[in-house]
């Protein structure tokens, strides 16, 4: 029962043959043999590396577990008869694997290969990620007894960062690995399932009277969107203590190009096939749609290019009307690149949420604004040019969406 279970699981992550695992290892491989030879070196202390890997295998399995496309699938398992544990540890043990070879083999690989690494610290950083599936996995079992999830979240990641360059950190993580089994060893099969309330579908049937209400109801029931956004806001808070002491106002518009990495509310077509189908089948939807969503996005852009400057001037001073033109020109480029991307070229093919939040793609914008931020920052002369050429940008694509 459990391998059978493990094995329509893992075929649904990887494919029916598999055949998504060996082009992934093969791309981890490269990308560490290319940055290996390249021989750029970064000092990274142990428990720093402990840390970052722990976090992000927990982060990447707790959207996992939080996947709505994966509810479906649960549910028909569990109309199906099942044992308890058994389902329960196949279930973490596909989403672990599906965690552990396809998104942080990537980071793995890029420490490894420019990091001073020893084969004891290879089976503490394999340890880390088994310990961080297995415990993202008994504190989502915990959802109703959230305050201790939080806690016990707080107390490892406070060990991991403070004792993890200890001989012994292994052997601490292990005990508590098996803590967390423990905890999933009485956790029932149907705690990793989400259970859809009337509320939920009431917002469903409420998404067509107004596309603002709908962006905000949608940032309601994705909790881990408003998260991700959050973080951005702190980002926005710190990053002018860093910046500030590299080159001065030089790399402000660095800041902005790196806030406008918001992953989750620039994949709206992408992650709900529902809506993407309605708005390219009825008419008029282009214009309709994509100048309300290119608001959307800079609204939330430029919140966090607000905090920045706001913490600019508090930390180091000197804001100018020409800074607060490029952040509002660096919001705007964003969204209306994410839009295009969105609408031109939406992502297909992804098997559950966090794909979606990993995909390459989600790279290009934030790359391009950092190309221009650099122009900026060279040549501070091209930014009332840029400015220029962007109204016109905005004018011929209001003229597009009107055709």
């Amino acid at each position: 029962m459990m391998q059978m279970t493990g094995k329509a699981f893992s075929k649904k992550l990887f494919g029916a043959k598999y055949e998504r695992l060996p082009r992934t290892l093969f791309i981890d491989l490269i990308v560490f043999w290319g940055l290996y030879i390249s021989g750029f070196q970064v000092q990274i202390a142990p428990s720093v590396r402990n840390l970052m890997i722990s976090a992000f295998t927990a982060g990447v399995m707790w959207q996992a577990l939080s996947s709505k496309d994966n509810g479906a699938e649960l549910r028909h398992m569990l109309m199906l008869p099942f044992r308890c544990r058994e389902f329960v540890f196949s279930y973490v043990a596909a989403l672990g694997a599906y965690t552990v070879l396809t998104k942080t083999g990537l980071l793995l690989a890029v420490l490894l290969a420019v990091s001073v690494w020893n084969p004891i610290e290879i089976i503490v950083l394999i340890i880390c990620m088994i310990h961080a599936v297995l415990m993202a996995a008994a504190v989502y079992s915990m959802r109703k007894y959230w305050y201790a999830g939080c806690l016990w979240t707080v107390v490892i990641a406070a060990v991991i960062l403070f004792l993890g360059s200890r001989w012994w950190f292994g052997l601490l993580l292990f005990v508590n690995g098996m803590f967390a089994v423990l905890s999933l060893w009485r956790a029932d099969g149907y705690v990793f399932y989400q259970w859809e309330s009337k509320k939920n579908h009431a917002i469903r049937q409420r998404k067509k009277a107004s596309l603002w209400r709908y962006f905000f109801r949608y940032l309601r029931c994705h909790k881990n969107y408003l998260l991700n956004t959050a973080v951005m806001w702190c980002a926005a808070l710190v990053l002018p203590y860093f910046l500030g002491e590299m080159a001065g106002q030089s790399v402000i518009p660095v800041g902005f190009a790196v806030l406008s990495l918001n992953t989750p509310i620039c994949i709206l077509l992408s992650c709900d096939c529902d809506l993407e189908r309605a708005v390219r089948f009825l008419p008029g939807q282009k214009k309709r749609f994509c100048i309300p969503y290119c608001l959307f996005i800079f609204l939330c852009n430029m919140a966090a290019d607000v905090l920045f400057l706001c913490s600019w001037q508090a930390q180091n001073g000197g804001v100018t009307v020409l800074m607060i033109a490029g952040a509002v020109f660096f919001a705007l480029q964003s969204a209306v690149l994410s839009v295009l991307l969105e609408w031109f070229y939406p992502i297909r093919g992804w098997k559950i949420e966090s794909d979606l939040w990993h995909h390459p793609r989600k790279y290009i914008v934030p790359v391009v604004m950092l190309l221009l931020a650099g122009a900026v920052s060279s040549w501070p002369v091209l930014l009332p040019a840029l400015l220029v050429l962007f109204v016109a940008e905005i004018i011929s694509l209001l003229f597009i969406c009107r055709r």
